[in-house]
């Protein structure tokens, strides 16, 4: 076998057709081909499953109880396999308390800076706080002139005479005799009562010293009993009227504001010590809206209050709602429209005074109880707070929206740690700037000798690991940004950057479409990243449809030659100039130029109507004003983290669908959007699952199995057992197998091992009991069918046109491989989303309905973005409008009007750098987008530029 080389040989996992295949090691290895060719059974399913196989193999049993089941993929052997990284799509975190600082683990490294060279402040003030050793307050002490008189002070805070009485007896048995109070000093003995009435000042005097040779041991030892007596806090009075203020802490002396000892866990907002008291460290809170309790077109009779209008009218809180109003003279059949706002406080917030009330339950009892009334929104905050019903819990929160912490303002840490600072930034306002800004904060710190000696080892680290990220393009992003807010794209970047800083070496890291998300431009620094990664000594095999990605690849694996069962081969592989050579690849066809999806001829005039967005300022949107006009396929494009997001999902959409739909999100900051009252529907087209759970799949989703299983319940034997529709479902009772509730497979609970899924030995995985299979339509069961790929099903009811029109669509928008019993949760984000999208495509489309779609070319062939965009056509010809993120130049040039945001990414992006037809926008000389643009529209390069 050679050395230099992973042979496989007989792979057969999913669809691919036992291919034998060598893949040279230590290199930069792309596997393409049409979505479900079988690149990804190739490259997740059988070379990096193996490798973890091997890897988790060589653990005692112990360990792998941890670590989860990996099976042996279906191949004969794998030669030369090291072991595996897999870099996938998949990793996003759901966590509220990640970020993408604890992601990549710089926040460890910046909290332990902080700790070791940051300077508190007392909270609106300039000047650091000092804290002092009992040795440094003898030192400065001793700095007096000699003969000097002193008295060593432990302060007593503020306390009433009863207090100073029994402190006094104490300080009397413990041998004190002297107390300071106001500016003068008494005997113990002598001062028996203090005024009350008077904010006195009062300390015990713990001894009195003149400066001089020989008193050092005797001032060091009454310092450290002043300050064990008072918490760290001593005070020195010198002659009769000047006094010295120390303290073991960082103790602000105005407002007696403390900080604890600067340890890292002080600046993490997953522990007590560091956390914001309000929001718990999560920078958010949920509370009731007012506009989501109250419907002001409605009476308090007629549901007004939402949460009460479909409770019993002797319900406890109708009941007393109906007291309150009688006692304030609140009409309840009056539009709250038109009710006085003081009137209506009461109602949400409560009385200020006690209320009578009498009246009885609808159980019968009496009551009759005197006390304030609690309000509508008062209950239910309190209610969310106590109950410990999650479907209470889920209720109440459809009446809250999430918004930003009151008391930290976002950023999760306490007054404390945030009184923090090096160079003037605390540690929310360093990681709250963009990955570029950050490299220059840290890179030119002005430090102390000291404090550079200290810090060198953490700056370096956390240099060095924030210039990976800026290097796979994600120099936009901020270290505090929400790691539920990362798309499939970029948390696959950052555990690219990652796993570059680890450095190691003689390892198969096998990626998923690194580049989805990225710009052109951003993608060449992705392609240098991955070759670093490389000359490290390690092996990359990177599933991939980008054109420049294939193109600098050192070895190229096109699988296919079509998708689903017609795919599973190894049609070419070599060299790039190898693969485009070879006549029976497409993906070389594309890469030639033989093949090519086509510039449009003509680009559509609209229907001169508009939506207009004014005033956007969401994220790092700079105040813009941004005009769609209706009747268009338009593409907003842009590099990455120029606000393309913001403009489309965060204001765009959620604006359109909460004048809509009432729904309860909050759009990002805007002053409006006028869309001339023409819109009706909006569809969002996302790349959030289908569904969650097992049960879910492309033929639920699309409501083509309801069709499907009526035409079962509609055969002869069906009719003759009487069996009706339901009877073919597999989540209720009847048809399916019970032994596995329609799962079609058990879950075994193994003791030490981790849980394993073995098909259901009654059906045989099949999900439905013996009788139900016994229907058979053209000799298939309903489980059969449920078995087949798109594509096969399309021929199997090319007679039934209300199925097969459904089918059809499916197969139009590149999902002809997938089977139409897949688990919702093994399709991809771009899969799921074409399932939405062929989902709506067969409904009735109007000019007055608006698609909004965010990169649907994500894991898409050039084969498939070519039927995919005959797709956009068919649905915009129809005279609908469709609003499209996306980075690919194909969809790109075929926009009608396209909208490019930039010039960069993060603080400095956020302006509309063009807008206009594509020719248009090429011409522009300052957007990154024309100048990749040019070269698909084939613009000469002596093209006159617009300036803008």
């Amino acid at each position: 076998m050679k050395k230099d080389v992973i042979k496989v040989v007989g792979a057969r996992e999913n669809n691919l057709k036992n291919i034998t295949i060598e893949i040279p090691k230590n290199q930069f290895v792309v596997m393409t081909g049409l979505s479900g060719s079988g690149k990804t059974s190739l490259a997740f399913d059988t070379l990096y499953q193996e490798g973890q196989r091997r890897y988790m193999e060589s653990l005692n049993a112990y360990a792998r109880q941890f670590l989860g089941n990996f099976e042996k993929p279906d191949v004969d052997r794998i030669e030369g396999l090291s072991p595996s990284i897999s870099i996938d799509q998949k990793s996003t975190s759901n966590n509220p308390r990640s970020t993408v600082g604890t992601i990549t683990e710089i926040y460890d490294y910046i909290r332990l800076l902080y700790a070791r060279i940051g300077l508190p402040y007392c909270p609106g003030s300039t000047e650091p706080l000092k804290k002092y050793s009992i040795e440094a307050m003898t030192k400065e002490v001793l700095k007096l002139d000699e003969g000097s008189r002193i008295h060593i002070l432990s302060p007593i805070k503020n306390i009433n005479n009863d207090s100073y009485k029994n402190l006094r007896e104490s300080f009397l048995k413990e041998g004190f005799m002297r107390i300071y109070v106001n500016g003068e000093i008494f005997l113990l003995e002598d001062l028996v009562n203090i005024d009350n009435k008077q904010n006195n000042k009062l300390a015990l005097v713990i001894d009195r010293l003149v400066i001089r040779e020989g008193m050092r041991s005797r001032l060091y030892d009454s310092i450290e009993l002043a300050s064990q007596m008072s918490n760290g806090k001593v005070e020195v009075l010198v002659g009769d009227n000047k006094i010295l203020t120390f303290n073991e802490n960082y103790v602000c002396e105005d407002s007696d504001f403390e900080i604890p000892n600067l340890e890292p866990t002080l600046f993490s907002f997953n522990t007590p010590l560091g956390a914001c008291p309000v929001c718990r460290g999560i920078g958010s809170n949920m509370h009731i809206v007012k506009d989501l309790v109250v419907d002001y077109t409605k009476s308090l009779n007629n549901g007004g209050i939402i949460p009460y209008k479909n409770h019993d009218e002797d319900a406890i809180n109708i009941r007393e709602l109906e007291t309150v109003c009688k006692k304030y003279n609140i009409d309840m059949d009056t539009e709250i429209n038109n009710l006085n706002e003081d009137k209506l406080n009461l109602i949400l917030y409560g009385t200020n005074e006690e209320v009578l009330f009498d009246y009885k339950t609808s159980s019968g009892r009496l009551v009759r109880k005197k006390e304030y009334y609690e309000g509508v929104i008062n209950t239910l905050e309190r209610r969310h707070m106590e109950t410990t019903s999650e479907w209470i819990r889920t209720w109440i929160e459809s009446f809250m929206r999430e918004s930003v912490c009151d008391r930290c303002k976002g950023a999760r840490l306490n007054d404390g740690a945030l009184s923090i600072k090096i160079n003037n930034k605390n540690i929310y306002e360093a990681t709250n700037m963009s990955i570029g800004k950050i490299i220059d904060f840290f890179n030119n710190l002005k430090l102390t000798t000291e404090e550079a000696k200290i810090s060198k080892l953490a700056i370096e680290e956390i240099i060095s690991r924030l210039t990976f990220l800026n290097d796979v393009g994600l120099n936009y992003l901020t270290l505090s940004r929400s790691g539920a807010t990362l798309s499939g794209g970029e948390a696959q970047r950052i555990r690219l950057a990652t796993q570059i800083g680890s450095k190691l070496t003689g390892v198969t890291y096998v990626l998923d479409e690194p580049s989805i998300g990225l710009h052109q431009r951003d993608n060449d620094m992705l392609i240098e990243t991955l070759k670093k990664m490389r000359d490290l000594g390690n092996t990359l095999i990177v599933v991939e449809h980008d054109e420049d990605t294939m193109r600098k690849a050192d070895y190229l694996i096109d699988i296919g030659p079509r998708a689903g069962i017609e795919g599973g081969y190894v049609v070419a592989s070599g060299t790039p100039k190898e693969v485009m050579e070879n006549k029976e690849s497409l993906t070389g066809k594309y890469l030639t130029g033989e093949l090519k999806i086509d510039v449009p001829s003509i680009r559509r005039e609209g229907n001169g109507r508009d939506i207009l967005v004014v005033g956007a300022k969401a994220n790092n949107l700079k105040d813009i004003n941004v005009s769609f006009p209706l009747g268009k396929m338009i593409v907003v494009s842009g590099v990455s983290g120029s606000g393309k997001s913001s403009l489309v999902n965060e204001i765009l959409l959620k604006g359109l669908r909460k004048k809509y739909y009432k729904t309860k999100e909050e759009p990002g900051e805007h002053k409006f959007i006028d869309d001339q009252g023409f819109i009706e529907r909006v569809i969002e087209i996302s790349q959030s699952p289908i569904g969650r759970t097992p049960r879910s799949n492309p033929a639920t989703y699309t409501k083509v199995f309801d069709d499907i299983r009526d035409l079962y319940a509609s055969t002869n034997e069906a009719k003759a057992r009487g069996y009706l529709k339901g009877r073919f479902s597999f989540n209720l009772k009847g048809g399916r197998c019970e032994a596995c509730r329609g799962d079609g497979v058990k879950k075994i609970s193994m003791h030490f091992l981790p849980d394993v899924y073995v098909p259901c030995e009654v059906c045989e995985g099949k999900r439905y009991n013996f009788e139900t299979l016994q229907i058979k339509y053209r000799d298939k069961s309903i489980a059969d069918v449920l078995d087949m790929t798109v594509s096969e099903a399309v021929i199997f009811f090319k007679n039934h046109p209300k199925i097969y029109d459904k089918l059809k669509v499916l197969e139009d928008v590149g999902l002809g491989y997938i089977k139409l019993g897949q688990q919702a949760p093994t399709l991809s984000g771009g899969e799921a989303q074409r399932v939405k999208l062929a989902s709506e495509l067969y409904k009735r489309i109007t000019e007055n309905t608006i698609f909004i779609l965010d990169e649907p070319t994500t894991g898409l062939h050039t084969d498939d973005v070519k039927r995919l965009i005959k797709v956009f056509n068919k649905i915009v010809d129809e005279g609908a409008t469709m609003v499209i993120i996306e980075h690919n130049l194909d969809v790109i040039k075929s926009a009608d009007h396209l909208i490019d945001l930039g010039p960069e990414g993060g603080d400095l992006g956020g302006y509309v750098v063009a807008s206009g037809t594509p020719e248009e926008v090429s011409r522009v000389e300052k957007s990154y987008t024309a100048k990749y643009l040019r070269k698909v529209l084939k613009w000469k390069k002596e093209s006159l530029f617009l300036k803008v």
